[in-house]
């Protein structure tokens, strides 16, 4: 009797310890897994803050970006705004060397005109005097005794000079976009000036340019009115719309005086084939 009493109390403490361990191991194995759960979830807040922080960050730039848009806007305005500006500096420098080297032919014209009669008026007077002293009269008074701006020197100083640009504007090179701009704005000032007929009026500003019955009023009567301007009749050179900023520039210019940019052919070139030996 006392042997089988041993036995089963052998087999019942053997029972209790192997379900005692396999309990032990389901417990650590759901320690394991919420040890996962929460490394798993610590990671997911990380990904969420970093997402957060991604996403604020496009916003702020996506806004960042909508104003350095229009701040460019602006500036391209700018500088269209002062791309024009130099068309009509340039257009009112090449009505002005006009008018100004009209002015110059006429200022000529009118003082040959002045050197002949000075001539003439010489040896009239000295026969003049020379009558006058064979009747006992004395001598005229000489012309420059009477009138202090005829004088011999002025003939001297006045000499013949063609207009140019002081040496500050020749050494600058205009850009060949706006020079055909500048061109363009001449023949459309010219053929506004045509229209205008002889009014004498520069269709760039409005004001009446002087004219030559103006200038020599005094000299003659019969001298007629100074000509409106003629216009600028350089050919305009071959052009090409720029592929960055789209302005005219010239065909073979390789960079765009205006954006800087490289400029490219949109027909480019094809190389040649070498012909078959």
């Amino acid at each position: 009797m006392s042997t089988n009493s041993s036995t089963a109390t052998t087999n019942t403490t053997s029972t209790t310890t192997s379900v005692t361990s396999e309990e032990d191991i389901i417990i650590m194995n759901k320690l394991e897994c919420l040890k996962e759960i929460r490394n798993r979830s610590i990671e997911l807040e990380k990904l969420k803050y970093r997402l957060k922080l991604s996403i604020e960050s496009t916003e702020n730039e996506e806004r960042s970006l909508h104003e350095y848009r229009k701040e460019m806007e602006l500036l391209l305005q700018e500088k269209m705004a002062h791309v024009e500006e130099l068309r009509q500096i340039h257009a009112d420098i090449n009505a002005m060397e006009s008018v100004i080297k009209q002015s110059e032919e006429d200022r000529n014209r009118f003082l040959e005109q002045a050197k002949r009669f000075h001539q003439e008026f010489q040896p009239t007077k000295e026969l003049i005097d020379k009558l006058r002293a064979d009747v006992g009269l004395p001598r005229l008074p000489e012309i420059y005794e009477e009138d202090d701006k005829i004088k011999p020197e002025f003939f001297e100083k006045q000499k013949f000079s063609d207009w140019h640009c002081t040496p500050e504007m020749g050494d600058t090179v205009m850009p060949q976009s706006l020079l055909a701009a500048a061109t363009a704005q001449h023949i459309h000032l010219a053929a506004v000036a045509a229209r205008a007929g002889k009014v004498g009026v520069s269709p760039t500003h409005g004001v009446a340019l002087p004219s030559a019955a103006q200038h020599g009023s005094v000299a003659s009567g019969t001298i007629t009115d100074r000509p409106t301007p003629t216009a600028f009749r350089q050919q305009p050179p071959p052009m090409k719309s720029c592929l960055s900023c789209h302005q005219q520039i010239h065909r073979n210019a390789p960079i765009c005086p205006l954006c800087k940019a490289k400029s490219r052919s949109r027909n480019p070139k094809k190389p040649k084939r070498k012909m078959e030996d």
